[in-house]
């Protein structure tokens, strides 16, 4: 009698995790999407909507979201300076990051050199594709980008979903709520957090579409794409991956110094939302489960609510290190050979073109032209070289630049003291729930204890070694 129900408990057993674990649902619809795609590729291609769907219902949330926690942080951060020295340290983070990035990449296309004895005839590529790809798009110049941060409408920030201007309005707002104080505007306040748990309990129901979404977007890739690619770029591919894997072994070394936390940790902390991200091709898919995590595990509001949106537009190392191997990638299969000057010319011509990438369709051969035609010796049709192996990279771009967004908000909170360590350890570590902030508090009711041990509200956060202090010791 007990092996029978020992041999049925096992089934059950399964059925309840594959029930109750995100993780274990999008892994399958993964697998499942892979099959689908490649017994069934026209079936497959047309699942894309799938995905679409679901990213559209994700990007709606952001705007609202990023507002109000921005606005919050700064609000009970109580410290307006404190927020302006948390943006100048990021933008130095993310400088050096992305820069790193191009540099380790143009060291790797130039050691492995994954274009070489291809002999392209750039007569036989078609322009017309990389037109195609892009929508005839263009990358905004320096000035174009910064004055487009600057919103022109507080309704159309919304209604585009433009990070940077929300951010800027989220600025203004927490600003003029400092200057007011809460005996002119008391009520303000209370209502962005409850909007805030609002936003995210909607972004709940949405993360259960989540295994539909992943199935659907790697069914298309499979079914639109192939698997031949990866026999046809294998070595390309192979660098870029590698070098990714190693930047994020940097990037661990320099988490590891700088916070003393483990970047493996955290990757086991967040394998819901890097397998959602890498499912679907997109990281701001899961911006709003990040900021939760990041908040439970011990960062501050201010400085989550700004370093991380920030850094999807300032912070792409990913994409940096697939456009310095994919320019010397074009190079070499069309036999050209790239001085260091030239390839010094490709480091600063990318470190710009990099930064107004965000939200641009086919930005990544926009980029990869704009840099063609700065060195002046690559035809910009060369450029649809790399059409065949774009969505493949989608994944490694995607991890990196997460990783590197979430790596950069517990440098930054840890440099200027909004991070408690204590807290963090224990959340990675398993010690602790891992449920946010805002859960924790519906659950407990104001006057209980949050992640960080002091009174929920706005109180000071705690510095880093977990002991509380007051606005005047700041």
């Amino acid at each position: 009698m007990l092996v029978p129900h020992a041999a049925g408990t096992l089934p059950r057993r399964a059925g309840r995790f594959l029930r109750t674990s995100l993780f274990a649902q999008v892994l399958l619809a993964l697998l499942l999407g892979v099959v689908v795609g490649r017994l069934w590729p026209g079936a497959g291609a047309s699942l894309q909507p799938l995905g679409d769907g679901f990213v559209r219902l994700i990007k709606a949330m952001i705007a609202p979201l990023v507002f109000c926690v921005v606005v919050a942080g700064i609000t009970k951060a109580g410290d307006l300076k404190a927020f302006g020295r948390i943006g100048v340290k990021a933008l130095i983070w993310f400088e050096v990051a992305t820069s790193l990035a191009l540099v380790i990449g143009l060291l790797a296309g130039n050691i492995f050199a994954p274009g070489a004895g291809m002999n392209v005839d750039p007569a036989s590529l078609d322009k017309g594709a990389v037109d195609a790809k892009t929508g005839g798009g263009h990358l905004p110049s320096t000035a174009q980008f910064v004055l487009e941060s600057l919103p022109d409408s507080a309704v159309g920030a919304f209604a585009e979903n433009s990070l940077l201007q929300v951010l800027v309005l989220a600025c203004l707002v927490g600003a003029a709520l400092l200057h007011l104080g809460q005996r002119k505007v008391p009520q303000i306040l209370p209502l962005i957090e409850q909007a805030q748990d609002v936003v995210f309990t909607i972004v709940g129901y949405i993360m259960k579409l989540a295994p539909l979404a992943v199935f659907g977007a790697t069914a298309h890739l499979v079914g639109e794409y192939g698997l031949g690619a990866m026999s046809t770029y294998g070595k390309l591919i192979a660098v870029c991956y590698g070098v990714a894997l190693l930047f994020l072994v940097l990037l661990g070394c320099a988490l590891k110094a700088v916070t003393g936390l483990s970047l493996w940790k955290f990757v086991r902390y967040t394998r819901e939302e890097l397998l959602l991200a890498l499912g679907t091709g997109s990281s701001e898919t899961v911006m709003p489960r990040m900021m939760q995590k990041l908040r439970a595990a011990g960062c501050r509001d201010d400085a989550v609510g700004l370093v991380l949106p920030t850094g999807y537009s300032f912070n792409l190392d990913g994409a940096s290190i697939y456009l310095s191997i994919g320019t010397l990638f074009i190079a070499q299969a069309i036999g050209v050979d790239l001085s260091l000057g030239q390839q010094i010319t490709v480091v600063l011509v990318l470190m710009l073109t990099s930064k107004g990438m965000a939200g641009v369709p086919g930005s990544a051969f926009l980029a990869l032209s704009a840099t063609a035609s700065a060195l002046g010796v690559i035809p910009a049709a060369a450029v649809a070289l790399l059409l065949g192996v774009d969505r493949i990279m989608d994944s490694m771009r995607v991890a990196t630049n997460l990783l590197g967004n979430c790596v950069a908000v517990f440098a930054v909170s840890r440099w200027e003291g909004a991070l408690d360590r204590v807290t963090a350890k224990k959340v990675l570590n398993g010690e602790a729930p891992a449920a946010p902030p805002s859960d924790r508090l519906a659950k407990s009711g104001p006057e209980q204890p949050t992640e960080a041990g002091e009174p929920a509200g706005p109180a000071v956060p705690p510095e880093p070694d977990g002991a509380p202090v007051t606005t005047s010791e700041k």
